[in-house]
Order: C-alpha cells, then sequence, then structure tokens
C-alpha cells in the first residue's frame, strides 16, 4: 500500500494494491491491523455508512463535537468525488487550512480524517457511491456543519453551482466558530 502523508498532520491518502486480471480485480479495503499501523492508532470503526450523489452534489463540511467525535476513512465505490478535509485543530499550526484531494473508483483510493477535522466532498459524476468507515457513532445532537463556501476557507469545490442541502447552506462561518478540539 502506497501511503501520501500532507502538511497537514494527521490526514492520510491510501492507496491499495489492486490485483487486476481478465476476470476484474481485487483488492483489501481494510485490515484492521495493518490500517492502525498507518493511521497511527488504535482505531475501532463502529459505524458504514454509503451515500449515493448525482453530479454537482455537495454534502459539507461537518463534524462531530467530543466526546463523539468521528474518524473518517473514505472512498469512492463508483464515480468521483472532491473530498475536502479542514483542520479545526485550535492547537494545529495548520488550523483553518483545507487539503483537497480527488477520489475515484478507478484508482481504489482511500482518504483518512482523524477526528479534529470538518470533512466534506463533491460528485463529480452522476451516481456516485461514497463509502464512509466512521470510528464513533452518528450522534445527531453532537454533529455540527461549517459553511461549504466560506470566503475564510477559500476551498475551490470547482463547481459554480453545486446542489446544497438547506442545512449545509445554513453551516456555521468560521470566524464565528469556537472549535471544541
Amino acid at each position: 500500500m502506497k501511503v501520501t502523508r500532507f502538511d497537514i498532520e494527521g490526514l492520510l491518502l491510501l492507496e491499495p494494491r489492486v490485483f487486476e486480471d481478465e476476470r476484474g480485480y481485487f483488492l483489501e479495503s481494510f485490515n484492521e491491523l495493518r490500517y492502525n499501523d498507518f493511521l497511527g492508532g488504535d482505531y475501532r470503526f463502529v459505524q458504514d455508512n454509503i451515500s449515493r450523489s448525482s453530479k454537482n452534489v455537495l454534502r459539507g463540511l461537518h463534524f462531530q463535537y467530543p466526546p463523539h467525535a468521528q474518524g473518517k476513512l473514505v472512498s469512492v465505490v463508483k464515480g468521483r468525488v472532491l473530498d475536502v478535509a479542514v483542520d479545526i485543530r485550535k492547537d494545529s499550526p495548520t488550523y483553518g487550512k483545507s487539503q483537497v484531494v480527488e477520489l475515484s473508483e478507478e484508482k481504489h483510493d482511500q482518504f483518512w480524517i482523524p477526528p479534529g477535522f470538518a470533512h466534506g466532498f463533491i460528485a463529480l459524476e452522476d451516481d456516485t457511491v461514497f463509502s464512509y468507515k466512521c470510528s464513533a457513532y452518528y450522534q445527531p445532537a453532537s454533529e455540527c456543519t461549517l459553511l461549504w463556501n466560506d470566503p475564510e476557507l477559500s476551498i475551490d469545490w470547482q463547481v459554480k453551482d453545486p446542489i446544497i442541502s438547506s442545512k449545509d447552506k445554513e453551516g456555521l462561518r468560521f470566524h464565528s466558530f469556537n472549535s471544541p478540539f
């Protein structure tokens, strides 16, 4: 497995070995022992989620407050996304900075987003299927959303008029946000 680290500490792009032949392909999408080595901790994934989105659907920027903060191992089963993680760890030298990666079904890559980050993505193709492995259960009372197009975050979503839920349209502005991390 190829592991790419970023300037924002904690984020990882994981590219698994894919074995292809005339029948199709095989890859190991998760192995707790190996992944905990890569992730630098003893993470236990307790919930898997799958979403399907039409082209230009934007979801995010979401996170959960401690003690229900989630680490997410995300990947694309079908289609392509632009995936975004925003560092919301107050003492981090990259607080407020974002990392953008493109994930696709062709590359089979995975993006690790540890607790302390807001996360979102935009579907770049119709019928995009997105998978999340989460290190904590979903707790609606702990959920929070940052405003996806906040100028202070300067995220280039690469789509002019994304399709956005009303909840995501009303996310918090970063300058008024008091991070719990």
